[in-house]
């Protein structure tokens, strides 16, 4: 298992759109992924779980990865986040 923390420039955060294409990405991959905020942990792969986090610009998140393609996941999903702009 590796894990990164991440802060959210994203001006809309980690809602709809933004979420909908992390979610799509993370599904592509192998690992068991989950983002981790506030000591709450959701499914990257689930759009229910990830919008209930309610992940806004600044917040700080753990992104957390388990699995064959773990350094993959959190390479690609991070670069992603970084990149987001709605």
């Amino acid at each position: 298992m590796i894990e990164t923390r991440i802060t959210l420039k994203n001006p809309t955060g980690l809602h709809a759109r933004p979420a909908s294409i992390f979610v799509s990405e993370a599904g592509k991959l192998k690992s068991d992924i989950f983002i981790v905020k506030d000591g709450k942990e959701a499914n990257a792969k689930s759009i229910l779980q990830v919008l209930a986090m309610g992940i806004k610009q600044g917040d700080e998140i753990i992104l957390r990865a388990s699995g064959e393609d773990e350094e993959e996941a959190i390479k690609r999903l991070t670069e992603l986040l970084e990149n987001l702009a709605e």
